[in-house]
């Protein structure tokens, strides 16, 4: 008789925004798994994210692996809110001309002293 051990296990806390952590940590899931799929080593993305312990990457590693589909269509998800919140901002503060209008308050300043 066999007995089946199961020893992978995460926790992702969700904040308000949909975003998901590794564990009690500030590192979203999408930054372990970017890295991950960029060729990063599980040793190199702790000492990136030196918040996160060992056992936790390897977690967030395989809870990616074992759930591809529904990790890409989260990461899908959280790129198109990031879009969204680019083309506000973009569309509030254009960023047409921003070096000019910099280098003109730089100089406004420097000028009022």
């Amino acid at each position: 008789m066999s007995v089946i051990i199961s020893t992978s296990e995460i926790v992702l806390e969700k904040d308000a925004a949909g975003v998901l952590y590794v564990g009690k940590t500030r590192v979203p899931l999408d930054t372990v798994v970017f890295a991950f799929d960029e060729g990063a080593t599980p040793e190199e993305i702790l000492w990136r994210y030196p918040t996160l312990d060992l056992s936790q990457v390897y977690a967030a590693i395989s809870y990616y692996l074992q759930n591809r589909g529904e990790v890409e269509n989260y990461l899908k998800q959280r790129a198109a809110r990031h879009a969204e919140i680019k083309a506000e901002a973009e569309a509030r503060f254009s960023p047409k001309g921003i070096r000019k209008r910099l280098l003109a308050r730089r100089d406004s300043i420097s000028n009022g002293k």
